[in-house]
């Protein structure tokens, strides 16, 4: 991350957690730090509004000596982040959204959500642990994409998941073990969320469970060789060539 990309001061921290107006990420507190009030109400605020905080080693501010950082620092958004119910709310017919299991490149992040933006996906939803958050990498990746589609950041990918199929979605999950492929899929007409695993973990189980269909992309060459991003592009544009034709047949 860019040194912009954070907020640096326990004041600072504090004012940021009782503010609407920057997207915290995760805090940083050193392990050496003598624990006051204000370290207190940093740990009370974070655990309220479901933010990480984590101690770590002295080492870790060195190369932030030039800022009077006070052994705590905030990772911030450079953007604000959707509210998950206000979504699923606002996108009830023929919607579509990415859901990114695990996913920690940045530069995968930001090549995913530039092809969301151009396949015109409803939305992109990130968990707050075991993913990378929207940091101005991933904004550059994007090539700014991340300002022309909702991301909605959630605490447990499970619920959110169920609370989807709930409210009429129909849930994708990749998995290179599926019998079905991502072409033997009918994208249209439904609500759809596609989730994309890790590159070496892929989607976790419990999500494969709870998924209504599981998919692979269909290899020509015994060599696993696509990315993250690149899968995503091309089960997205699928359901994005079914749909205009979908369209066009409708129109005839």
């Amino acid at each position: 991350m860019e040194k912009s990309d954070y907020i640096y001061g326990k004041n600072s921290v504090l004012e940021a957690l009782t503010s609407d107006k920057r997207e915290i990420n995760k805090i940083l507190i050193s392990k050496n730090l003598h624990t006051d009030s204000k370290i207190e109400q940093i740990k009370e605020l974070a655990q309220k509004n479901g933010i990480i905080y984590q101690f770590v080693s002295k080492e870790k501010f060195s190369d932030y000596a030039e800022f009077n950082h006070q052994g705590v620092i905030a990772q911030v958004s450079p953007i604000s982040y959707t509210d998950i119910d206000e979504f699923i709310e606002s996108h009830t017919e023929n919607s579509s959204v990415v859901i990114l299991d695990g996913v920690e490149d940045v530069h995968n992040i930001g090549a995913i959500i530039r092809t969301c933006v151009c396949a015109g996906i409803d939305g992109i939803i990130i968990p707050s642990r075991r993913n990378s958050p929207i940091t101005s990498v991933v904004e550059k990746t994007s090539a700014g994409a991340v300002n022309h589609i909702p991301i909605i950041k959630v605490n447990s990918l499970s619920a959110t998941v169920q609370k989807l199929k709930n409210n009429n979605w129909w849930v994708i999950a990749t998995d290179a073990g599926s019998k079905d492929t991502c072409y033997d899929i009918n994208y249209c007409d439904m609500n759809f969320a596609l989730i994309m695993g890790a590159e070496h973990a892929g989607v976790s189980k419990s999500l494969l469970k709870m998924s209504d269909y599981q998919v692979k992309i269909p290899m020509l060459k015994d060599f696993n060789s696509l990315n993250v991003s690149a899968a995503a592009a091309i089960i997205v544009f699928e359901a994005v060539r079914q749909r205009l034709q979908n369209r066009r047949e409708k129109r005839q």
